[in-house]
């Protein structure tokens, strides 16, 4: 027994020493325990007739009583500081969780994650390694998912209300999430190797197709880029310079790029260009996230200007839990072209980082990063999630819609569609399945950093880099191009579960029209939440109409949903977990082979409406 216990590294006592340095001392250890073990008895003995004196010498009982009660007070505190020492000292996972040793290998095995290296090479041979504390390792084969069985509920029926809006989703906490972090980075198809492009191997190619920060790639370069292979390089931006961000058109300090590379686990990121939007600060963000995750925010020199001059919170580059990044020689002149830099090049800027959440500067960031990751990646054995279009499903339909609001310039998009429908592109349709849309809503990227889904992004920013700065019209291409030769696509959900983890604010201009209106702004804090009432499907009246709400609205009483809306309900069901869904989302508890799991089903907060402005 004794050998086990010091194998597994059983720790006794609150220093840490084995079980078997206890024991290997034989007889004379027993000896010298007896021999404390009388001495002690031999001392409480003593206490106890200086205790009986001392009570003999007060004259009444009731002081006699309360010097009894208050030393034994002192001697109940004493012990349970002790044992609540040895616990500190033995707990190495949060919420107490009961393991037994059917579900793990050891007792909370430390583990080691290597670092991604240049080239995107997962070698086994690690020169660096990160250390992480001692935690508890779960598969999805060892246990059944707490979430396993939850369906989307039935629409809220509100005729008021017919444009997008949240809807439930399941999490698990934060702690089982990070418990449920695969050890090893996915398997990427076919490709294992992916370098890039620069001006230091290959000349560039000055044609009159993309621009000089993407190395000006030719037609026939970009066609050979889709042919996957093990070994792969590739245009992906940062074409000059000896690395991304110093000399390549997009240049951050030195300072700036070494943080960046002590990033390792995950980075939380975002931009804002121009200053065209406001910062939103991350809320919901747990203990764990904070010490672990990165948060960065790449500005330019405008928006830093502003930031110093408008917010208190600015302090020594940091806002709340931002690092702000400020980027020199900004290599377009359209700020929202800029921004696709860090949103599609992420793994570039941060070549030592595994996992990375993308928020657009207009979101706010309302639940933990590590959830999304475990809900939307590790759970569905995804490595890359985006949400598609709340409204569109087709490509043409998103072109004609941007060219309405004015987005681009119509004559690009025309010859953008046209370019793409002479290579294949064809109307989005029920016959294209599992894929579920050709238009994301692109504000929001969970990712995986491997090799093909480094590829993937790569293609698609010399897309934008190519054509229109309109990433949600190239985003099928490049993804039907991959998917036609590896099979991987990126993993497409439902618009609503999006809404549900970000709060969508407004840009600045229309801010500034808000205020000079004398309109007030809405927040999300000065939203009233509006939760379901037990048995009922439909919201409390929030107050009376006037009698000429009552007017308006009975002429309006027989609108129906839009088709697209039911179909972003219906048309991924079978992404649903099977089963019905219970009437009260509340906390439910499972227990397997003594792993006690706590499910928290969030019931977010039905947000505002905002119009299609806001949504592109």
């Amino acid at each position: 027994m004794s050998g086990s216990a010091a194998s597994l590294g059983l720790r006794s006592g609150s220093y840490g020493s084995l079980a078997a340095a206890v024991t290997g001392s034989g007889g004379a250890g027993r000896k010298a325990a007896s021999g404390g073990r009388g001495w002690a008895c031999r001392g409480e003995k003593e206490r106890l007739q200086l205790l009986h004196r001392a009570l003999r010498l007060v004259g009444r009982r009731r002081a006699g009583v309360l010097l009894l009660l208050a030393v034994a007070s002192a001697a109940v505190f004493c012990s349970l500081f002790a044992v609540v020492k040895d616990d500190i000292a033995s707990i190495s996972i949060a919420n107490n969780y009961e393991v037994s040793n059917a579900i793990q290998n050891s007792v909370y095995p430390r583990t080691t994650r290597p670092l991604m290296m240049s080239g995107d090479q997962h070698s086994a041979s690690i020169v660096n390694k990160i250390e992480l504390p001692n935690r508890l390792h779960l598969s999805y084969e060892n246990f059944t998912h707490p979430c396993e069985g939850f369906s989307f509920p039935p629409p809220l029926v509100d005729k008021k209300r017919t444009g997008p809006r949240p809807c439930p989703v399941c999490y698990v906490s934060v702690d089982q999430a990070f418990a449920l972090m695969p050890l090893q980075a996915s398997p990427s198809p076919v490709l294992k190797n992916l370098n890039y492009v620069s001006e230091d191997s290959v000349p560039a190619n000055l044609s009159s197709q993309g621009s000089l920060f993407g190395g000006h790639p030719s037609l026939e370069q970009r066609n050979k880029s889709f042919d996957i292979s093990e070994s792969m390089t590739v245009h992906c931006g940062f074409a000059r310079g000896k690395k991304p961000g110093q000399g390549s058109g997009f240049d951050i300090n030195d300072d700036d790029l070494l943080e960046m590379e002590q990033c390792r686990e995950l980075v939380v990121a975002s931009a804002i260009f121009g200053n065209y939007d406001m910062i939103q600060h991350p809320r919901n963000i747990s203990e764990f996230s904070k010490a672990n995750a990165c948060f960065y925010m790449f500005v330019d020199e405008e928006t830093e200007a502003y930031v110093k001059n408008s917010s208190s919170l600015y302090n020594n580059n940091k806002i709340g839990l931002w690092r702000l990044v400020v980027v020199h020689n900004l290599p377009y002149e359209d700020p929202r072209r800029t921004g696709k830099i860090p949103k599609l090049l992420l793994h570039r800027l941060f070549p030592n980082v595994r996992f990375s959440v993308w928020i657009d500067a207009k979101l706010q960031l309302i639940a933990d990063p590590y959830l999304l990751l475990e809900r939307f990646l590790w759970r569905k054995n995804a490595t890359f999630a985006i949400s598609r279009h709340y409204k569109r499903f087709d490509v043409f339909e998103e072109a004609e819609a941007n060219k309405a609001a004015g987005k681009y310039d119509n004559a690009s998009i025309d010859s953008q569609i046209e370019f793409y429908r002479n290579e294949g592109l064809t109307h989005y349709s029920t016959a294209k399945l599992p894929i579920t849309s050709d238009v994301p809503e692109g504000c929001v990227i969970i990712r995986e950093h491997i090799p093909i889904s480094n590829l993937f992004t790569c293609l698609w920013f010399n897309e934008v880099d190519r054509f229109t700065s309109r990433d949600q019209i190239s985003f099928s291409t490049v993804r039907d191009k991959i998917r036609a030769k590896v099979g991987w696509m990126p993993e497409m959900f439902q618009d609503c579960e999006r809404r549900n983890f970000v709060v969508q604010g407004y840009h600045r201009e229309v801010l500034e029209q808000m205020i000079a209106s004398g309109r007030k702004p809405p927040s999300a804090a000065d939203q009233p939440s509006r939760k379901l009432r037990p048995g009922s499907r439909k919201p409390p009246p929030s107050k009376k109409p006037s009698a000429k709400r009552k007017k308006e609205k009975k002429s309006s009483s027989r609108r129906r949903l839009p088709k697209p809306a039911a179909l972003e309900m219906g048309i991924s069901a079978f992404q649903a977990f099977p089963g019905s869904s219970k009437q009260g989302l509340a906390v439910q508890s499972r227990s397997l082979d003594g792993l006690v799991i706590q499910n928290i089903l969030f019931s977010p907060q039905l947000a505002q409406d905002q119009d299609d402005h806001h949504q592109q």
